[in-house]
């Protein structure tokens, strides 16, 4: 493994923090915590931790010894000092010789003794950095590490291997307890620099950055060379089977399937390479698969098993289907069994968790990631090619053998690793909406909406340099998408469907104002504007409807019609006649789908500064009514300007009112002429 140690970028790390008023031991902690984060082969999604131990003046204007450790919810790959919060030293060590604490008092005392206690928890693994008597710790879950623990002589292998200075732990759950038996192994042989905890990960320390860091690399290096020379056997492979479906085909099957209840949405990312399907594609990837994670923490994001669906040669999508549905089914019994056997052999009630599978393997397909959402599934999704990669490695010298399923059991439902993950769910959270016309000016406030509240936006829009801007400007999926074109519409939501499973809200936002005198208009810009304002939200909400029936957990669409559609204005007939045949759209969604709980419902806007009403059009429409701009503007009758958040609003209540289809919002600041019966 690369050492990527640099005295220069040591030193700017150590002039940044001093100008912001740290010392140099936290500066060198930060720099090196960065270097072992960022390598996925060391550290994934806020595993590992590290530690130095330094002096603080508190409030009271004295000096503390205390340790400043990784905190709950962060990532080493981008800690700040604040990300490692300072336990006064002294408190922790006093406890050295206490022979048992519980989670909670331990959880408590450590926040007891912080220095500032609006700071995150402190790791569940600060007694044991506190018991180690040196300034830096280092703790990481190399794959590599694990390559040679988790198997059947890891142990035997490991005395081979590292040498007098390193000893070798076996499994104990992380906590008080593991630090106990570290401080016992310590003390035993004080000359160590290194820690190998079988099937967890390892320790490496010293009162020098460098040299704490340098240790983490030589052991790992060590490791990697050894696996390099174990004579390997390729993992069998089942044929290479061709079906009559695609990924993006059978995602939006398998994203249904995730949900034991209508309100229960997951996100489901695909993926597929050549290690993971490797991995996936063995013959007997049901056992090595099922045997446990790469290190246990993996288990509270991927569970202790994956689903594997095997169809068979040429099977059709409707032959998946049946496949998926009995696969499910039989994953489901399987978790109600696990738990019912192992909440016996652990202390204290248990309460079971969702029996939905985090990782789904498609032979011949590839991976299906899950999680509440995009960034959950996408965590899934690496942790499952960190231990596809562990796993096969193992598998080609030997068995992959992990902790025995009571031990991975008391990590799924340990309550301080659950913490990390269990937070309250925001109303749309797990739910997968698309906005058309996205960067327009009611579809960014939509968008700023329901991202607060939680949803996976997908932002699509005809303008693709502007695409290509906001691609770098947000985290959100941007898609170019021509929604005049069917082809240009499939393309975008294959690329959806992908990603994110499937639809849950389709807010059909695009359109095109065009004005003209109905008898002279050209017949070629009103079909134009047909296409513009009628046929894009039909290409749109039929290929929704299409991944919303495979889904089965019932749907949303939302139609930005407009006040035209029922209150038609003067030389506005080119665009307000597409509009009144919008307005029967949605209703007959409704009509043909509210069956399957898809409800279809509409929001009536009229004078919206944006870039369908701009400077130019608003002096129009004015003229057109002879008045002033501003009259136009704010001509309602509650003479007030109606802005492009109000229509977010407008179709947020929709899309969370339960019981509403075929509706129409009129959002208008009120006009008698406007209202609907």
């Amino acid at each position: 493994m690369k050492n990527n140690w640099s005295n220069s970028e040591a030193q700017k790390y150590i002039k940044k923090y001093k100008k912001l008023g740290h010392s140099k031991d936290m500066a060198l902690r930060v720099y090196t915590t960065r270097l072992l984060g960022r390598n996925s082969e060391l550290v994934l999604h806020g595993g590992g931790n590290t530690s130095v131990k330094t002096s603080i003046k508190d409030i009271d204007g004295k000096n503390y010894d205390v340790l400043c450790v990784k905190g709950s919810g962060w990532d080493m790959a981008e800690i700040e000092p604040a990300g490692l919060p300072a336990v006064k030293l002294n408190p922790l060590l006093a406890l050295k010789n206490k022979k048992y604490l519980s989670d909670e008092d331990m959880v408590a005392y450590q926040k007891r003794n912080l220095i500032n206690i609006k700071s995150p928890n402190p790791s569940v693994e600060t007694f044991l950095h506190a018991f180690l008597p040196f300034k830096f710790v280092d703790h990481t879950h190399s794959d590599a590490i694990m390559d040679i623990t988790n198997r059947s002589n890891g142990k035997e292998l490991c005395k081979k291997i590292f040498g007098p200075k390193v000893s070798i732990v076996p499994y104990v759950m992380p906590g008080f307890g593991l630090a106990q038996k570290i401080n016992e192994v310590y003390k035993n042989n004080p000359n160590i620099d290194c820690l190998i905890l079988l099937n967890h990960g390892i320790f490496t320390f010293d009162d020098d950055a460098k040299k704490s860091y340098d240790l983490m690399i030589k052991y790992v290096s060590i490791a990697e060379k050894t696996i390099k020379k174990l004579k390997r056997k390729k993992i069998k492979q089942i044929k290479n089977y061709n079906f009559r479906f695609k990924p993006h085909e059978i995602a939006p099957i398998l994203r249904g399937l995730l949900s034991e209840n209508k309100d229960q949405k997951f996100i489901l990312n695909y993926r597929s390479n050549k290690n993971l399907n490797y991995f996936i594609n063995g013959k007997d990837v049901k056992r090595y698969s099922s045997i446990g994670t790469a290190t246990p923490d993996h288990v509270i994001r991927v569970k202790p098993f994956p689903l594997v669906i095997s169809p068979k040669e040429n099977s059709s999508i409707e032959d998946f289907k049946k496949l998926a549905e009995k696969s499910f089914k039989d994953y489901r019994i399987k978790y109600v069994r696990y738990f019912n056997t192992n909440k016996k052999k652990v202390k204290g009630k248990k309460t079971m968790l969702d029996t939905s599978p985090r990782v789904i393997l498609v032979q011949n397909i590839g991976l299906f990631s899950v999680g509440d959402s995009l960034k959950a599934s996408k965590i899934a999704g690496d942790l499952t090619e960190t231990n596809a990669r562990v796993i096969s490695s193992v598998e080609e010298t030997t068995k992959y053998k992990f902790i025995p399923e009571k031990d991975l059991f008391d990590v799924e439902y340990w309550s301080l690793e659950q913490a990390k993950i269990k937070k309250a769910k925001k109303n749309l959270q797990g739910n997968v909406v698309v906005i058309t016309g996205g960067f327009g000016a009611i579809g960014t406030a939509t968008y700023k909406l329901f991202k607060s509240y939680g949803a996976e936006i997908v932002l699509l829009d005809y303008d693709a340099k502007k695409v290509i801007e906001m691609q770098s400007k947000i985290s959100d999926l941007c898609l170019h998408c021509d929604v005049r074109n069917k082809n240009s519409v499939k393309a975008a939501f294959k690329k959806i469907n992908e990603i994110y499973g499937g639809i849950d809200i389709l807010i059909s936002n695009a359109g095109t104002a065009i004005g003209g005198s109905i008898a002279e208009v050209d017949d070629k810009i009103l079909r134009e504007s047909f296409e513009d304002n009628f046929f894009s939200h039909q290409n749109c909400a039929s290929e929704t409807i299409k991944i919303m029936k495979k889904q089965n957990i019932q749907g949303c669409l939302l139609f930005n019609i407009s006040k035209q559609s029922v209150n038609p204005g003067k030389n506005f007939g080119p665009y307000g006649l597409p509009k009144t045949a919008l307005l029967s759209l949605c209703k007959q969604y409704a009509l043909d789908y509210g069956s399957l709980g898809i409800r279809s419902n509409g929001v009536n806007a009229d004078r919206i500064r944006s870039g369908l009403l701009n400077d130019g059009m608003i002096k129009s429409r004015a003229k057109a009514r002879e008045v002033s701009t501003d009259e136009y503007m704010r001509g309602n009758l509650l003479l007030n300007e109606v802005k492009a958040e109000d229509v977010a609003k407008a179709f947020f209540h929709l899309a969370v009112s339960k019981k509403t289809t075929g509706a129409v919002l009129t959002v208008d600041g009120g006009n008698i002429a406007a209202s609907l019966r």
